[in-house]
């Protein structure tokens, strides 16, 4: 199976191949032709199984030819909601580069923890793609920067983590704004009792469903291992590690943000170049350290599960 097999417009094609896309994925290869036809979906997948790609692709080629004919002011036409900073900005940012060919389609991201003039000013000149956080988007709704009413594609990513997250209200709210004539997508790698409600509300009774099962999500050429030791040994372990290793991009979890800075702190004593990601940390320095983590300035990521989110970082030795 091939990108072109599945029906893809030559611009979508060309940026395909920038980006070093050679075949599908198996969500990318199931999904697509679905959301072509016009389908509603709810794709049960993990993060790194090309979901992104999943639903972006699709979007993109059923807006190309409407954006050609459309006159006036661009309006919202197609709206991905998610849960953090981090992954919205990665999800533009794929949008960006899959319509580098189609320059006729303009997106857009909104998210909290930063002043909203800059944001307000690219809404204002109009945009057909927004991805956003749900707390800013209903903020500048409610401000009248956003309407709902023109959309026609609309993704809830990372429901699962939106409800862990505590925004489960907020995207019952965003859903009731929305037109009833759309095409709607659910993507969560879990699926509570909160989750199956809103799948329920947003899909109604017809929909796709697609399950990529974790063990397809994991890459073949990761190396995978188990230590057992006592807390107070794990900090002792992994300088151990991270010296045998060497100096190789390595992101390290935490379960706090405490305790990323607490990592943090011990690591830099010991002649280690670590940074930490988290709630706490403002959105201009969460951007700035991971920066300097894709550019190779510190080697050390430490972050909490939510803000990893969206971290797309290439030749991650260790994780």
């Amino acid at each position: 199976m091939t990108f072109k097999q599945l029906g893809l417009i030559e611009p979508i094609l060309k940026a395909l191949v920038d980006k070093g896309y050679e075949t599908p994925s198996p969500i990318q290869a199931q999904s697509i032709p679905i959301l072509l036809d016009k389908k509603d979906l709810l794709g049960c997948a993990q993060t790194g199984t090309g979901k992104t790609a999943a639903f972006a692709i699709p979007i993109i080629q059923q807006i190309y030819n409407d954006v050609e004919q459309e006159k006036g002011k661009k309006k919202i036409k197609a709206l991905v909601v998610t849960p953090t900073r981090e992954l919205a900005i990665q999800i533009a940012d794929n949008f960006v580069e899959y319509t580098k060919y189609a320059r006729n389609i303009s997106t857009t991201v909104i998210f909290g923890g930063v002043k909203q003039g800059k944001q307000t000013a690219r809404l204002a000149k109009g945009v057909d793609v927004l991805v956003a956080t749900p707390g800013r988007l209903l903020d500048l709704i409610n401000q009248r920067f956003i309407s709902l009413s023109d959309i026609q594609y609309i993704v809830l990513d990372e429901a699962d983590h939106m409800l862990d997250m505590g925004f489960i209200h907020d995207v019952r709210k965003i859903i009731k704004l929305l037109p009833q004539n759309r095409q709607s997508l659910l993507f969560s790698a879990t699926m509570p009792k909160d989750i199956v409600e809103i799948s329920q509300t947003l899909l109604g009774n017809k929909f796709e469903r697609i399950t990529i099962k974790p063990d397809q999500a994991t890459a073949e050429k990761v190396e995978q291992a188990v230590y057992k030791v006592s807390k107070k040994n794990k900090g002792v372990l992994l300088e151990d590690i991270l010296n045998e290793k060497g100096q190789v991009s390595t992101l390290v979890f935490s379960r706090t943000k405490h305790g990323a800075n607490k990592i943090v702190k011990v690591l830099n004593r010991s002649g280690f170049k670590a940074e930490a990601i988290h709630g706490n940390k403002s959105q201009a320095s969460r951007q700035k350290s991971l920066k300097a983590f894709k550019d190779g300035k510190i080697h050390i990521l430490v972050a909490t599960d939510i803000a990893a989110r969206g971290i797309d970082v290439d030749d991650l030795a260790l994780v």
